[in-house]
């Protein structure tokens, strides 16, 4: 203490205890200060910097800061998407790429581990194929009977996107005219929630976990609360629904999200990080494209005393918005070459607003490619603008076919072979399916219920270049035929070869030659003809 607090703690002691107070405190925040500053307190976690001071997010598990904004980005991500051209450009082309005309299914049951001889393999091949058939290509795998199988890939898909989850219920239902009875029930996100709004420790957003943090059951609501029995006061009832069977085990609910923290139940809509981006660029576009057509509506003004001119070219006021139907009569719309009058003393004045920006397109592009990258999908690929070079645009098509097939492996892991193995059961209990001691052991279960789901085929930006790569990968076992007929057209290697021979043996017996040489005798080398190019890839 020196000798000024001294005296003023003789005639204000407790004055000078506040000062000794602050003091103590200035020296605290001193210590803490040097404490911050270390490591990454002098940058990224810096609370004294002027770029950081105010940036002060709270910490919060997923319930906080997912579950609890479920609603609204939910709400903003479907009204993005329907009235956003961004927004459902993206989203159909993920769905395009990923799952179009659907993921087909291709038994790969393990023929060596379940001792069947080639005729054997082939025929449970074409049985599986034949049945598999009955219930997929037809809507009444479909409880609401509106799509098939692969119509249901693509269902799912999309309201995963925009929606954040999905939900797919396995009910067995009997119907006329019905094979199988396993049916497929699509249930939207936000009818998964909690029983009267009251979460608990065990319930959260309509999941439920047991003690071991493992999902047990969903709880659904009897209507979306959007729907107009909800709105008018309707009774909401929830349902609680096993995620697997108790003594079965077999699939009760199928739940489509994307986990992107621990203890995270419920999924986020796809464009969530981009809501306000896009919002904001919807916004500007709009104020832009209104700003141009004002431009464009030549209007005349005329100042005379004649009170009997009357304007033309002007249309009236609109009352559509207006609850009595009443309208100024002096609110005209501008119109293209429209002459108003104005009263004598009036001046109309008009502010320039030098419509179209010509920084709007730099800006709009260096925004869309933030977006784009964002979704992992690539510029050129997200707004279907290809100008750069092949090089480029390979390159682009390349990264974006990574993601695609992440996604699609993903839709097969979660949504198509569950179900298959589903139906697989229910072909075997009823006898359609021969598949002895396939409930013996887990290992013959999946020995026999292993398949690949394949979609459609990349593209190619440049055949015969892309064709000749995969032949050569062929040749150096680099790859093989069957997977590179998938990649480059989406087929099935084992039917072309079968198909091919037919053709060619049906050119030999009609005594055609065109065409009709074998492989081992047709030339390797590329040729600059297109025709003759496409029929030695063929052959």
């Amino acid at each position: 203490m020196n000798r000024v607090d001294k005296v003023i703690g003789y005639f204000a002691p407790e004055y000078a205890k506040k000062r000794a107070q602050a003091r103590t405190e200035i020296v605290r925040q001193e210590k803490v200060a040097q404490v911050l500053a270390q490591g990454y307190g002098s940058h990224g976690a810096s609370r004294t910097k002027k770029a950081t001071a105010l940036w002060n997010p709270d910490i919060g598990d997923a319930d906080a800061d997912i579950h609890d904004h479920l609603e609204t980005l939910r709400a903003r991500s479907r009204d993005l998407s329907v009235g956003g051209s961004v927004v459902t450009g993206a989203i159909k082309t993920l769905r395009t790429n990923v799952v179009g005309t659907g993921l087909k299914l291709k038994p790969a049951f393990d023929k060596e581990f379940l001792n069947l001889t080639d005729e054997q393999a082939a025929a449970l091949k074409k049985q599986i194929d034949r049945e598999w058939s009955i219930w997929a290509d037809s809507k009444n795998c479909d409880a609401a009977g509106l799509n098939d199988f692969y119509g249901l890939q693509q269902l799912a898909f999309i309201s995963q996107l925009k929606s954040g989850d999905v939900f797919a219920l396995l009910p067995l239902i009997e119907r006329p005219f019905s094979t199988y009875d396993l049916k497929i029930k699509l249930v939207e996100a936000d009818r998964c929630s909690n029983p009267n709004g009251v979460s608990t420790d065990k319930v959260q957003a309509g999941v439920e976990v047991d003690a071991d943090g493992m999902v047990v059951a969903y709880h659904f609501s009897s209507r979306h609360p959007g729907s107009g029995g909800v709105f008018w006061g309707g009774e909401q009832e929830w349902t609680r629904v096993l995620a697997r069977g108790g003594k079965s085990g077999r699939y009760n609910v199928l739940h489509l999200m994307e986990s992107e923290r621990p203890d995270q139940r419920r999924g986020v809509p796809i464009i969530a990080p981009v809501i306000e981006a896009l919002k904001k660029l919807d916004q500007y576009t709009e104020a832009e494209l209104t700003a141009a057509v004002i431009q464009s509506m030549f209007t005349v003004f005329i100042e005379t005393p004649d009170e009997d001119l009357d304007a033309f070219g002007l249309e009236p006021p609109d009352t559509d918005n207006i609850d009595d139907g009443y309208a100024d009569p002096q609110d005209i719309k501008m119109g293209a070459g429209t002459v108003q009058k104005l009263d004598p003393g009036e001046k109309a004045t008009f502010a320039d607003p030098t419509r179209p920006s010509s920084n709007f397109d730099p800006f709009v592009t260096a925004i869309l490619r933030q977006i784009g990258s964002a979704l992992e999908i690539p510029y050129e690929l997200l707004v279907k603008h290809f100008t750069s070079s092949y090089t480029a645009s390979r390159a682009a098509l390349l990264e974006a076919w990574k993601m695609f097939r992440m996604r699609r492996v993903w839709l097969a892991s979660a949504f198509c072979q569950p179900i298959y193995e589903e139906w697989f059961v229910e072909a075997v209990t009823k006898g359609r399916i021969d598949a002895p001691g396939i409930f013996d052991d887990p290992a013959i279960f999946r020995a026999y219920t292993k398949a690949e789901w394949n979609g459609p085929s990349q593209g190619l930006l440049d055949p015969l270049k892309e064709v000749n790569a995969a032949v050569t990968r062929i040749e150096h076992n680099f790859s093989t035929a069957e997977k590179e007929t998938a990649e480059l057209t989406g087929g099935q290697w084992e039917s072309n070869v079968q198909q091919r021979s037919h053709e060619l043996a049906t050119l030999t017996r009609l005594g055609l030659t065109e065409g009709a040489k074998s492989a081992a005798t047709a030339s390797p080398a590329p040729s600059n003809n297109g025709d003759e190019e496409d029929d030695s890839d063929d052959q």
